[in-house]
């Protein structure tokens, strides 16, 4: 059985500043992770995600809603269950003069943690051959390194992660994802946000899609991709015009190109095959389309998707260098 280590109900949060006026940055929220999940939480900048990721962690205040973290309710209760939540939030910042192992060192004692455990992170995220050089003299990527090392510190049963892939070339994004997903073989729960939505697809099991304030998807990732599965495949044959045309009279929804037809409206594609085979109009590349993470999430978050682009075709990404980075803006305090 699992239970829960995040409860989000009803959380609610207005910024109010007299330049700005009054901004309603989460409506109603809710979000539930359970135990050994590696959930992603999904939102384009201005959605609420970095909110309620502060708002969880007691960093800001909430205006209304419930909230519970391993069973302490938060930011009441957060003391009690510190120790076993690790967390990087918005941009991790250092002493730049600071070696990372002497960063590391002086967070180990702080939170009474055995010295021992320093070495031991730094191997983790790859960066003990270099932890006695300066932070300043640290790539945007290695910093983010650091930052998860710092989390990693006290061995949590929770892990929360803001943008941890941020910085990273693609092989360091491949080590971050394996990391993860060593955590979550170890029991760790990891909440996890990125704009690499690829790479979300491939890391997480859950996946929650946070948009203007408010819940747009939650569920099992597999689910949530089923749930917005137009049943559409790609199409090639010798002669488009007349495939169409038998295609469009067998009931199909069809859309032209230049090159290709893109029917909708068949779970089987052995209908399409069938419909033109049987006219004696062979078939050369028939592809179902499959929606990915990234055409669901600008679906549902009302981004419009680039013109010309197909949707993801056959299963899922299996690397992280496939797809595109989504750049959503530049993130900011309340985003």
């Amino acid at each position: 059985m699992t239970s829960a280590v995040i409860e989000i109900e009803g959380l609610r949060k207005t910024f109010r500043s007299l330049r700005r006026g009054s901004r309603v940055a989460v409506d109603g929220f809710d979000l539930l992770v359970e135990a050994g999940q590696v959930h992603g939480f999904l939102g384009p900048n201005g959605s609420g995600k970095t909110t309620t990721l502060r708002a969880l962690l007691g960093l800001v205040r909430a205006d209304q809603g419930r909230m519970r973290v391993l069973g302490a309710s938060a930011p009441e209760q957060l003391p009690q269950v510190a120790g076993r939540v690790g967390a990087i939030v918005e941009s991790p910042q250092f002493f730049g003069n600071f070696t990372a192992y002497r960063t590391l060192r002086l967070l180990a004692l702080a939170g009474g943690v055995p010295v021992t455990r320093v070495d031991d992170v730094l191997e983790q995220v790859g960066l003990l051959d270099r932890a006695h050089e300066r932070v300043k003299g640290y790539s945007l990527g290695m910093k983010q390194r650091l930052a998860v090392a710092s989390a990693l510190l006290k061995r949590p049963e929770l892990l929360i992660l803001d943008e941890p892939a941020n910085g990273l070339d693609p092989a360091g994004i491949r080590e971050m994802r394996d990391l993860m997903r060593a955590l979550a073989e170890r029991g760790v729960t990891v909440l996890v946000s990125s704009h690499i939505l690829a790479e979300i697809q491939v890391i997480c099991d859950h996946v929650t899609i946070i948009s203007r304030g408010r819940r747009a998807a939650t569920g099992r990732v597999a689910e949530v991709l089923a749930g917005h599965d137009r049943h559409e495949c790609l199409v090639r044959a010798d002669d488009l015009a007349r495939a169409e045309e038998l295609l469009v009279a067998a009931g199909l929804a069809v859309t032209g190109h230049p090159d290709h037809l893109v029917v909708g409206g068949a779970p089987d594609p052995a209908l399409v095959n069938r419909t033109l085979g049987e006219q004696g109009l062979w078939v050369r590349e028939l592809t179902p389309l499959r929606p990915d993470l990234e055409s669901v999430f600008l679906d549902l978050t009302g981004t419009p998707e680039p013109p010309g682009v197909p949707r993801q075709v056959g299963g899922t990404a299996d690397d992280a260098t496939v797809g595109r980075e989504i750049d959503l803006g530049t993130r900011e305090v309340g985003a």
